[in-house]
């Protein structure tokens, strides 16, 4: 049911996006968005390495 996105459905979404934000807002939103995945990597394998003390 729920393939993955085309080319053309991924334009119109960041045309969207374009459109809500602006042009001078999206480095910023880039930028938040971007060290959001970021702490939520460094959150993972965080998590990780606190499970393979405890199995020792």
């Amino acid at each position: 049911m729920f393939g993955r996105i085309s080319t053309q459905e991924l334009l119109v979404v960041l045309l969207i996006v374009l459109v809500i934000f602006g042009p001078k807002q999206l480095p910023k939103l880039g930028k938040t968005f971007g060290k959001t995945i970021k702490g939520f990597k460094d959150g993972i394998e965080e998590g990780t390495e606190e499970d393979d003390t405890e199995e020792i």
